[in-house]
């Protein structure tokens, strides 16, 4: 059985990781770290438990990364005040300044890509993507 979209979007996933790896590991981070990094300056700060939702790692998989990037000076743990028992993770300056360079990354390969498509294929990709919302009523953000 042949996958309409679900193949497409996994090989799709994956070519953008690959691309991205090697610009990641210029600026001295891991894809998953940079991901993270770009996140945490978007939508900082954020819970721990958001974080594991949101990039599908164990607890202890993500605690490593933060430790990782902590130790470099890039994020930071702070006790969250609206609940004693978890914390909050943000960005310090230099992880900010990483995270634009990543986004600077990321619009790059976004305008090669959408340089290739018409305003309906654009039109028909975002119907896809509603289309994967509405059936799997997956919500990964808190906010």
């Amino acid at each position: 059985m042949a996958l309409e979209f679900l193949s497409p979007l996994h090989k799709a996933s994956r070519q953008i990781s690959v691309y991205l790896e090697a610009h990641t590991r210029a600026l001295g981070v891991s894809p998953a770290e940079g991901h993270l990094l770009t996140y945490l300056d978007r939508y900082g700060p954020v819970q721990v438990g958001e974080l594991v939702r949101v990039f599908g790692m164990k607890q202890s998989t993500l605690t490593s990364m933060l430790d990782r990037l902590e130790r470099a000076g890039l994020v930071f743990r702070e006790p969250n005040p609206d609940d004693r028992r978890s914390f909050l993770v943000n960005v310090h300056e230099g992880g900010a300044e990483l995270a634009e360079a990543l986004n600077r990354v990321l619009a790059a390969l976004e305008a090669e890509i959408r340089a290739r498509l018409s305003d309906r294929e654009v039109a028909g990709f975002r119907a896809v993507m509603a289309a994967v919302d509405e059936v799997t009523r997956v919500q990964l953000r808190d906010r």
